[in-house]
């Protein structure tokens, strides 16, 4: 006896069946490309700017300089300068410093030679008033008899005054101003003494160099009599 054949199976789904799922512990496959989104761009920071010079610092050589060409010290300032102007070259700065004090150097060294000059030739017949002596003579009187220097002259050079008496006074305390007055009377005698026609001559007249309280105290004893007239002279007075 046979059997009747039974229903047939059951048709596939549409679209097939789903794939089986993957074992236990194993990884999903990847997404197909395109899938994600791509990272976007990454920012670097931007480089850093050029850097700043380092800043120079002091020329010395500089201020020295400058401070010597103000106080008058040529030969320091002019060394000191010239340096600086190099180290100002090599970038240190202070070449304007060093200029003034190379230039206030030569200013100084200008009226340096200037007064040197005008000592030479306006002083050369300037002479302490405690170094002349009888005979010489006088371009021109002093405004005081206490006075420090004298211009003396060739007497036979137009001149006011002659000195023909140089005494000196006895060392010790200063004497006043009575013992000095007593000393510069005796200058009349002495002109009698050196020229006579002088002492009679209503012309001339009679000025005195006497000590003061602080040149006696410098070793000053000198009292000088000098013969005057009112208008310059040439020749001498002593006879």
């Amino acid at each position: 006896m046979t059997t009747p054949p039974g229903p047939p199976p059951y048709p596939p789904p549409p679209g097939g069946y789903p794939p089986p799922p993957p074992p236990s512990g194993a990884y999903p496959p990847p997404p197909p490309p395109g899938a994600y989104p791509p990272p976007p761009p990454q920012q670097y920071p931007a480089p850093p700017g050029p850097y700043a010079p380092p800043t120079p610092g002091t020329n010395w050589w500089a201020v020295i300089s400058l401070i010597f060409g103000v106080i008058g010290g040529v030969l320091i300032s002019v060394v000191c300068g010239i340096i600086g102007l190099k180290r100002a070259k090599q970038g240190h700065g202070g070449r304007g410093m060093a200029i003034a004090g190379l230039a206030l150097s030569a200013l100084w060294a200008v009226g340096i030679v200037v007064l040197v000059a005008a000592l030479l030739i306006f002083g050369k017949d300037s002479v302490s008033a405690t170094e002349v002596k009888a005979g010489d003579c006088l371009k021109e009187l002093p405004d005081s008899g206490l006075v420090i220097t004298v211009n003396t002259a060739s007497c036979s050079e137009p001149h006011t005054g002659e000195i023909f008496s140089v005494m000196k006074m006895p060392d010790g305390d200063f004497p006043g101003t009575f013992a000095i007055e007593e000393y510069q009377n005796k200058c009349a005698p002495e002109l009698a003494d050196y020229s006579p026609e002088a002492a009679r001559d209503p012309d001339v007249g009679l000025f005195v160099l006497y000590p003061s309280e602080d040149s006696w105290a410098q070793g000053d004893r000198a009292v000088t009599c000098i013969a005057t007239t009112d208008s310059p002279r040439t020749g001498t007075l002593e006879k």
